[in-house]
């Protein structure tokens, strides 16, 4: 055996970060991927890695700037030129021992990397110099405005209107545009039914609503890009818009925001025969809106300082429910490397394309549409304020079985391992339900009264593992002082969000890292609806305001301090798959979820580790023991 020459100590550091540059590399259990960011230099370059990649790194953002792309998702495999700087010809492959040193001289070098926050990917498309809001994207130039945070460019369309033929079909990319376009303003939200009394103040819209907007930070340097969160809104897939999320404490931080739009309630998830695409699959459209905005971002966020090969994915409610359906969907693949799932684990069934259709056709009839060979042509035509007037809400808004975007259910994808492998973080609050029973009672105008509480338990546990009766023995209203409304909140919460989100957590804890959260702050601010006879304690959506700016918010000096916090621990989690890099014993550190069953539960006044989740929740009556 030839013996192998001995490089300079430069080529070896080369080698070694391109090495890193081209594995998969999890930090802390987290799962941080790092692909390749160009080629290494020659085996007998001496001129130095930092000259060399200085050199290319210009090459990159040059060739960036002149095509007005951002970077593509590949494999990751390792280069030509990295296999040759590390091994010469004749020399065979290095011993499983030698791989594992250097397998962790390269966790190592991307640990002190991120630490120093200037993680080299090869490409970025931040100006050097000129105006810092005017950003070149594959369709064409905007200009931004400056916002509380940092940087910001917003209805930016990312798709065709989806109008006229395209009502209905899958979403086309956004066509190209002369000139600069203006991006200080956000675009029209998507058509949603009138609220009131509730105070979302989301109805009317406008059909050509896909657009996103981008929040960056200031002052990136020219060859930095940063970590990139993408967040779905909720709105139980027939309410919401993305510029209730001002998402300044993430940009203060240094990650790359971008809020979306998608289309909603039968515009977004009709299924019907006469809507069919050549596969003979209809519906699923809002979840198509939302992975061709996660491929605009793949193209083109680099341009706004954002690493493409960064991207963490994350929802509430709906917005939850859609993470979880795109970690199981194949179509999905690598747009995202990290999930975050905010109670969203509520959809225990998904309804198979055949039962989406019939759900539909009966819709189609309602809107006066018989199901006939002109049915296509009948709901295209019909005015937008028809569809929203008269379509249903409830279960027949939820993404269907298609066979192609979903192929199973995402609890069946789960249990099967058949999913996009990426670390997950999730959770949900205290008291869920107390948000929906109070919209009850404010339609209504009367509390849910106690005769009432055992009529209300056969709609609870329909389709459960449990009887009325066996509801009402484990949810006495004694326990609750009396209260129907909050015995019957604690009975939906356990079932519908606290113990499926605990199934989806053993279902991915065994294959990738999660981490599993609590939000319980009994006396969070509620902004989104009136106050009722109950508290609403830690009810649906009151975490919102701790992570992002919502209007109405008023958060004390102790739930402020929360706020930063669990700021704190999602932007480690974006920033590298763990909630835990970096730290420094300031915060509780967050284990994995696992066979202890390990919850963090988030209170203003302090954050603790707890294995009792299970047992507060009764999830052992609620699923089978696993």
């Amino acid at each position: 055996m030839p013996d192998r020459p001995a490089p300079t100590i430069r080529t070896s550091m080369c080698s070694m970060l391109m090495a890193a540059d081209s594995s998969s590399t999890i930090v802390d259990g987290g799962g941080f991927h790092i692909r390749p960011g160009g080629p290494c230099p020659p085996r007998d370059y001496t001129g130095g890695c930092a000259h060399w990649h200085k050199a290319h790194t210009r090459r990159r953002i040059r060739r960036l700037r002149e095509g007005g792309t951002g970077a593509t998702v590949r494999p990751a495999t390792r280069s030509s030129c990295a296999r040759a700087a590390n091994k010469p010809r004749g020399v065979p492959a290095m011993p499983s021992r030698t791989l594992r040193l250097r397998r962790s001289l390269n966790h190592a070098i991307v640990l002190a990397t991120i630490a120093l926050g200037t993680l080299s990917t090869g490409t970025s498309a931040r100006p050097e110099r000129g105006d810092p809001l005017r950003v070149r994207t594959a369709a064409g130039w905007l200009q931004g405005t400056e916002g509380n945070g940092g940087l910001a460019w917003l209805g930016i369309p990312y798709a065709q209107p989806p109008v006229g033929e395209l009502r209905w079909q899958s979403p086309r990319p956004a066509s190209p545009w002369a000139g600069v376009r203006s991006a200080n303003a956000f675009g029209a939200h998507c058509p949603q039914p009138d609220t009131t009394p509730l105070q979302y103040g989301f109805a009317g819209g406008q059909e050509d609503c896909l657009f996103l907007n981008v929040f960056a930070p200031r002052n990136l340097r020219p060859h930095e890009l940063r970590p990139v969160l993408v967040w779905i809104h909720g709105g139980a897939f027939f309410l919401g818009r993305s510029n209730n999320y001002l998402p300044d404490r993430f940009v203060e931080r240094g990650v790359v925001v971008v809020t979306l739009n998608y289309r909603l309630g039968a515009l977004g998830l009709l299924a019907h025969p006469a809507l069919n695409d050549a596969e003979g699959r209809s519906g699923n459209y809002a979840l198509q809106d939302q992975q061709l905005a996660l491929k605009w971002v793949q193209r083109n966020i680099a341009a706004f300082g954002g690493d493409p090969r960064q991207v963490t994915l994350a929802g509430q409610s709906a917005g939850g429910a859609s993470v979880l359906a795109h970690i199981a969907s194949p179509q999905a693949r690598g747009l995202f490397r990290a999930a975050i799932v905010q109670s969203g684990a509520y959809l225990p069934r998904q309804p198979t394309g055949a039962q989406a259709q019939a759900i539909g056709t009966a819709t189609a009839a309602t809107l006066g549409c018989p199901n006939d060979a002109h049915a296509a042509t009948c709901l295209r035509a019909l005015p937008v304020a028809t569809i929203i007037a008269k379509q249903p809400t409830g279960a027949g808004y939820a993404p269907n079985v298609d066979g192609r975007l979903l192929t199973q259910t995402t609890h069946a994808a789960f249990a099967a391992g058949q999913f996009n492998k990426v670390p997950l973080l999730t959770g949900s609050t205290h008291d869920e339900y107390t948000a929906f029973v109070g919209q009850t009672e404010l339609a209504t105008r009367t509390p849910l009264p106690a005769v009432a509480y055992p009529i209300a338990l056969q709609g609870a546990t329909a389709n459960t593992s449990l009887t009325p009766a066996q509801a009402l023995a484990l949810y006495p209203l004694a326990d609750f002082g009396g209260n129907a409304s909050l015995a019957l909140s604690a009975v939906v919460t356990d079932n519908l969000f606290a113990c499926n989100g605990r199934r989806v957590a053993q279902q991915l804890a065994a294959r990738v890292p999660v981490y599993a959260y609590e939000f319980d702050d009994a006396g969070a601010p509620m902004t989104l609806q009136p106050p009722v006879s109950f508290p609403y304690k830690a009810a649906h959506s009151t975490d919102i305001q701790y992570l992002f700016s919502v209007p109405g918010s008023n958060l004390d000096s102790a739930q402020q301090a929360l706020s930063a916090r669990m700021v704190g621990y999602w932007t480690r989690f974006i920033s590298s798959g763990s909630p835990n890099l970096w730290w420094r014993g300031r915060d509780t550190r967050w284990p994995r979820y696992g066979d202890a069953d390990r919850y963090l539960q988030f209170a203003p006044g302090g954050d603790r580790v707890t294995t009792n989740f299970s047992a507060d929740h009764k999830c052992a009556d609620w699923l089978p023991a696993s």
